[in-house]
Protein backbone atom coordinates (compact mmCIF):
# COMPACT_ATOMS: atom_id res chain seq x y z
CA UNK A 1 0.00 0.00 0.00
CA UNK A 2 1.22 3.50 -0.85
CA UNK A 3 2.05 5.64 2.17
CA UNK A 4 -0.14 8.74 2.12
CA UNK A 5 1.01 12.32 2.52
CA UNK A 6 -0.45 13.84 5.66
CA UNK A 7 -1.27 17.28 7.02
CA UNK A 8 -2.64 18.45 10.35
CA UNK A 9 -5.00 21.12 11.62
CA UNK A 10 -4.46 22.92 14.93
CA UNK A 11 -6.40 25.70 16.64
CA UNK A 12 -4.86 28.67 18.47
CA UNK A 13 -4.77 28.42 22.28
CA UNK A 14 -6.86 30.72 24.46
CA UNK A 15 -5.22 29.89 27.80
CA UNK A 16 -1.83 28.94 29.20
CA UNK A 17 -2.91 25.31 29.62
CA UNK A 18 -4.21 25.21 26.04
CA UNK A 19 -0.94 26.71 24.86
CA UNK A 20 1.09 23.90 26.44
CA UNK A 21 -1.25 21.35 24.85
CA UNK A 22 -0.84 22.91 21.41
CA UNK A 23 2.95 22.90 21.57
CA UNK A 24 3.01 19.33 22.88
CA UNK A 25 0.77 18.33 19.95
CA UNK A 26 2.93 20.09 17.37
CA UNK A 27 6.10 18.63 18.91
CA UNK A 28 4.68 15.09 18.72
CA UNK A 29 3.40 15.35 15.14
CA UNK A 30 6.15 17.46 13.52
CA UNK A 31 8.50 14.44 13.13
CA UNK A 32 5.93 12.87 10.76
CA UNK A 33 6.98 15.49 8.16
CA UNK A 34 3.51 16.79 7.23
CA UNK A 35 3.04 18.44 3.85
CA UNK A 36 1.59 21.39 5.73
CA UNK A 37 -0.20 22.23 8.96
CA UNK A 38 -3.07 24.67 9.26
CA UNK A 39 -4.20 26.93 12.09
CA UNK A 40 -7.88 27.77 12.42
CA UNK A 41 -9.66 31.07 12.78
CA UNK A 42 -12.33 31.31 15.50
CA UNK A 43 -15.98 31.91 14.64
CA UNK A 44 -16.47 35.55 13.78
CA UNK A 45 -12.72 36.10 13.60
CA UNK A 46 -12.46 35.87 17.37
CA UNK A 47 -8.95 34.39 17.35
CA UNK A 48 -7.45 36.59 14.62
CA UNK A 49 -4.44 37.74 16.67
CA UNK A 50 -3.96 34.33 18.31
CA UNK A 51 -4.04 32.64 14.90
CA UNK A 52 -1.35 34.96 13.57
CA UNK A 53 0.85 34.31 16.60
CA UNK A 54 0.40 30.52 16.36
CA UNK A 55 1.09 30.46 12.62
CA UNK A 56 4.30 32.45 12.84
CA UNK A 57 5.56 30.59 15.94
CA UNK A 58 4.93 27.11 14.50
CA UNK A 59 6.70 28.07 11.30
CA UNK A 60 9.69 29.60 13.11
CA UNK A 61 10.10 27.04 15.90
CA UNK A 62 9.33 23.80 14.05
CA UNK A 63 10.19 24.63 10.44
CA UNK A 64 6.80 23.44 9.21
CA UNK A 65 4.91 24.72 6.19
CA UNK A 66 2.01 26.53 7.87
CA UNK A 67 -1.27 27.47 6.22
CA UNK A 68 -3.21 30.22 7.97
CA UNK A 69 -7.00 30.16 7.95
CA UNK A 70 -8.54 33.41 6.72
CA UNK A 71 -12.26 34.20 6.60
CA UNK A 72 -14.62 36.88 5.30
CA UNK A 73 -16.30 37.41 8.67
CA UNK A 74 -16.59 40.81 10.36
CA UNK A 75 -13.90 42.60 8.34
CA UNK A 76 -13.68 44.90 5.33
CA UNK A 77 -11.88 43.88 2.14
CA UNK A 78 -8.96 46.16 3.05
CA UNK A 79 -8.69 44.70 6.57
CA UNK A 80 -8.78 41.12 5.27
CA UNK A 81 -6.17 41.78 2.59
CA UNK A 82 -3.98 43.57 5.17
CA UNK A 83 -4.07 40.42 7.31
CA UNK A 84 -3.09 38.37 4.27
CA UNK A 85 -0.24 40.75 3.53
CA UNK A 86 1.00 40.45 7.12
CA UNK A 87 1.19 36.69 6.58
CA UNK A 88 3.12 37.17 3.34
CA UNK A 89 5.50 39.56 5.12
CA UNK A 90 6.07 36.87 7.78
CA UNK A 91 6.98 34.30 5.11
CA UNK A 92 3.66 32.42 5.20
CA UNK A 93 2.91 31.19 1.69
CA UNK A 94 -0.28 29.20 2.24
CA UNK A 95 -3.79 30.27 3.20
CA UNK A 96 -6.94 28.25 3.84
CA UNK A 97 -9.54 30.66 2.43
CA UNK A 98 -13.01 30.24 3.91
CA UNK A 99 -16.24 32.19 4.18
CA UNK A 100 -16.26 31.48 7.90
CA UNK A 101 -18.96 30.93 10.49
CA UNK A 102 -21.03 33.89 11.68
CA UNK A 103 -20.31 35.35 15.12
CA UNK A 104 -22.07 33.57 17.97
CA UNK A 105 -25.74 34.46 18.15
CA UNK A 106 -25.87 35.98 14.66
CA UNK A 107 -27.48 33.00 12.93
CA UNK A 108 -26.83 33.15 9.18
CA UNK A 109 -23.71 34.70 7.67
CA UNK A 110 -24.06 38.36 6.76
CA UNK A 111 -21.09 39.95 4.98
CA UNK A 112 -19.58 43.22 6.10
CA UNK A 113 -20.95 45.95 3.78
CA UNK A 114 -17.38 46.69 2.72
CA UNK A 115 -16.17 43.10 2.99
CA UNK A 116 -16.04 40.01 0.83
CA UNK A 117 -19.50 38.63 0.07
CA UNK A 118 -18.40 35.00 0.03
CA UNK A 119 -15.46 32.62 -0.20
CA UNK A 120 -15.22 32.85 -4.00
CA UNK A 121 -14.71 36.63 -3.83
CA UNK A 122 -12.04 36.14 -1.15
CA UNK A 123 -10.26 33.47 -3.20
CA UNK A 124 -10.24 35.68 -6.31
CA UNK A 125 -8.68 38.57 -4.38
CA UNK A 126 -6.04 36.41 -2.69
CA UNK A 127 -5.21 34.68 -5.97
CA UNK A 128 -4.70 38.06 -7.64
CA UNK A 129 -1.91 38.88 -5.16
CA UNK A 130 0.15 35.94 -6.40
CA UNK A 131 1.49 35.48 -2.87
CA UNK A 132 -0.17 32.27 -1.77
CA UNK A 133 -1.02 28.65 -2.34
CA UNK A 134 -4.75 28.63 -1.65
CA UNK A 135 -6.62 25.79 0.01
CA UNK A 136 -10.39 25.89 0.39
CA UNK A 137 -13.21 24.01 2.11
CA UNK A 138 -15.40 21.33 0.53
CA UNK A 139 -18.49 19.47 1.73
CA UNK A 140 -18.90 15.77 0.93
CA UNK A 141 -22.37 16.02 2.47
CA UNK A 142 -24.65 19.03 1.94
CA UNK A 143 -23.64 22.17 3.78
CA UNK A 144 -26.43 23.23 6.18
CA UNK A 145 -27.13 26.25 3.96
CA UNK A 146 -26.92 24.39 0.62
CA UNK A 147 -30.15 23.35 -1.16
CA UNK A 148 -28.65 19.99 -2.15
CA UNK A 149 -25.40 18.08 -2.65
CA UNK A 150 -25.00 19.21 -6.27
CA UNK A 151 -24.95 22.85 -5.17
CA UNK A 152 -21.89 22.14 -3.01
CA UNK A 153 -20.11 20.50 -5.95
CA UNK A 154 -20.89 23.44 -8.23
CA UNK A 155 -19.74 25.93 -5.58
CA UNK A 156 -16.46 24.02 -5.20
CA UNK A 157 -16.01 24.23 -8.97
CA UNK A 158 -16.35 28.01 -8.70
CA UNK A 159 -13.70 28.05 -5.96
CA UNK A 160 -11.22 26.24 -8.18
CA UNK A 161 -12.04 28.58 -11.08
CA UNK A 162 -11.39 31.54 -8.74
CA UNK A 163 -7.85 30.33 -8.03
CA UNK A 164 -7.96 27.57 -5.40
CA UNK A 165 -5.08 25.09 -5.56
CA UNK A 166 -6.68 22.33 -3.49
CA UNK A 167 -9.69 21.65 -1.27
CA UNK A 168 -10.00 20.07 2.17
CA UNK A 169 -13.30 18.43 3.04
CA UNK A 170 -15.42 18.56 6.13
CA UNK A 171 -14.97 15.37 8.14
CA UNK A 172 -17.12 12.28 7.59
CA UNK A 173 -17.47 8.86 9.18
CA UNK A 174 -17.50 6.46 6.23
CA UNK A 175 -15.03 6.27 3.34
CA UNK A 176 -17.88 5.88 0.84
CA UNK A 177 -19.09 9.40 1.70
CA UNK A 178 -15.86 10.91 0.40
CA UNK A 179 -15.58 8.54 -2.58
CA UNK A 180 -19.10 9.39 -3.78
CA UNK A 181 -18.28 13.10 -3.45
CA UNK A 182 -15.02 12.67 -5.37
CA UNK A 183 -16.91 10.92 -8.17
CA UNK A 184 -19.53 13.70 -8.26
CA UNK A 185 -16.78 16.32 -8.52
CA UNK A 186 -15.12 14.42 -11.37
CA UNK A 187 -18.45 14.27 -13.24
CA UNK A 188 -18.74 18.06 -12.83
CA UNK A 189 -15.31 18.48 -14.45
CA UNK A 190 -13.36 19.34 -11.28
CA UNK A 191 -9.73 18.30 -11.67
CA UNK A 192 -8.21 20.05 -8.65
CA UNK A 193 -6.94 18.06 -5.68
CA UNK A 194 -9.57 17.24 -3.04
CA UNK A 195 -8.11 16.15 0.30
CA UNK A 196 -10.35 14.24 2.73
CA UNK A 197 -10.62 15.74 6.19
CA UNK A 198 -10.21 13.10 8.90
CA UNK A 199 -11.21 13.43 12.55
CA UNK A 200 -9.86 10.80 14.98
CA UNK A 201 -12.65 10.46 17.55
CA UNK A 202 -11.18 11.49 20.91
CA UNK A 203 -14.60 12.08 22.44
CA UNK A 204 -17.62 10.54 20.71
CA UNK A 205 -20.32 12.68 22.35
CA UNK A 206 -18.48 15.90 21.47
CA UNK A 207 -17.72 14.87 17.89
CA UNK A 208 -21.28 13.61 17.42
CA UNK A 209 -22.73 16.94 18.54
CA UNK A 210 -20.42 18.85 16.20
CA UNK A 211 -21.27 16.51 13.31
CA UNK A 212 -24.99 17.15 13.68
CA UNK A 213 -24.39 20.91 13.75
CA UNK A 214 -22.41 20.80 10.50
CA UNK A 215 -24.67 18.48 8.53
CA UNK A 216 -22.43 15.44 8.84
CA UNK A 217 -24.53 12.27 8.98
CA UNK A 218 -24.01 9.97 11.95
CA UNK A 219 -24.41 6.26 11.12
CA UNK A 220 -26.46 4.29 13.64
CA UNK A 221 -23.81 1.57 13.77
CA UNK A 222 -21.31 4.13 15.07
CA UNK A 223 -23.56 5.04 17.98
CA UNK A 224 -23.90 1.36 18.84
CA UNK A 225 -20.16 0.74 18.53
CA UNK A 226 -19.20 3.57 20.89
CA UNK A 227 -21.93 2.67 23.37
CA UNK A 228 -20.47 -0.84 23.67
CA UNK A 229 -16.88 0.42 23.68
CA UNK A 230 -17.67 2.87 26.49
CA UNK A 231 -19.10 0.07 28.61
CA UNK A 232 -15.92 -1.96 28.05
CA UNK A 233 -13.48 0.96 28.45
CA UNK A 234 -12.25 0.53 24.87
CA UNK A 235 -13.18 3.87 23.30
CA UNK A 236 -9.61 4.77 22.30
CA UNK A 237 -8.97 1.33 20.83
CA UNK A 238 -12.18 1.54 18.81
CA UNK A 239 -11.46 5.09 17.64
CA UNK A 240 -7.96 4.15 16.45
CA UNK A 241 -9.19 1.04 14.64
CA UNK A 242 -12.08 2.81 12.92
CA UNK A 243 -10.01 5.78 11.79
CA UNK A 244 -7.18 3.56 10.54
CA UNK A 245 -9.59 1.31 8.64
CA UNK A 246 -11.30 4.28 6.96
CA UNK A 247 -8.00 5.90 5.99
CA UNK A 248 -6.68 2.59 4.68
CA UNK A 249 -9.75 2.22 2.46
CA UNK A 250 -9.33 5.76 1.12
CA UNK A 251 -5.68 5.15 0.29
CA UNK A 252 -6.54 1.88 -1.45
CA UNK A 253 -9.06 3.84 -3.53
CA UNK A 254 -6.31 6.14 -4.77
CA UNK A 255 -6.36 8.92 -2.17
CA UNK A 256 -2.82 10.25 -1.77
CA UNK A 257 -3.33 12.96 0.89
CA UNK A 258 -5.07 12.92 4.27
CA UNK A 259 -5.76 15.99 6.42
CA UNK A 260 -6.23 15.29 10.14
CA UNK A 261 -8.30 17.54 12.40
CA UNK A 262 -6.22 16.97 15.52
CA UNK A 263 -8.29 19.09 17.96
CA UNK A 264 -4.86 19.81 19.51
CA UNK A 265 -4.57 16.23 20.74
CA UNK A 266 -1.79 14.22 19.15
CA UNK A 267 -1.98 10.62 20.34
CA UNK A 268 -4.77 9.22 18.19
CA UNK A 269 -3.61 11.06 15.08
CA UNK A 270 -0.05 9.87 15.62
CA UNK A 271 -1.15 6.26 16.17
CA UNK A 272 -3.30 6.25 13.03
CA UNK A 273 -0.45 7.74 10.99
CA UNK A 274 1.94 5.10 12.27
CA UNK A 275 -0.53 2.36 11.33
CA UNK A 276 -0.65 3.80 7.81
CA UNK A 277 3.14 3.74 7.53
CA UNK A 278 3.68 7.44 8.23
CA UNK A 279 6.53 7.40 10.73
CA UNK A 280 9.37 9.78 11.63
CA UNK A 281 12.13 9.92 9.04
CA UNK A 282 14.69 8.91 11.66
CA UNK A 283 12.80 5.63 12.17
CA UNK A 284 12.83 4.91 8.42
CA UNK A 285 16.59 5.54 8.25
CA UNK A 286 17.22 3.26 11.22
CA UNK A 287 15.19 0.43 9.63
CA UNK A 288 17.04 0.87 6.32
Amino acid sequence: MTTPRVSFEFFPPKSLEASFRLWDTVRMLAPLSPEFVSVTYGAGGTTRKLTHEAVTTIGAQFGLNVAAHLTCVDATRDETLAIAQSYADAGVTEIVALRGDPPKGQGRFAPNPDGFANSVALIEALSATGNFTLRVGAYPEPHPEAPDAKADVQWLKRKFAAGADSAITQFFFEAETFLRFRDACAREGITGKIIPGIVPIENWSGIRKFALATGTSVPAWLDDAFEKATRDGREELLATALCTEMCDKLVREGVEDLHFYTLNRAHLTRDVCHALGVVPQAVLEKVA
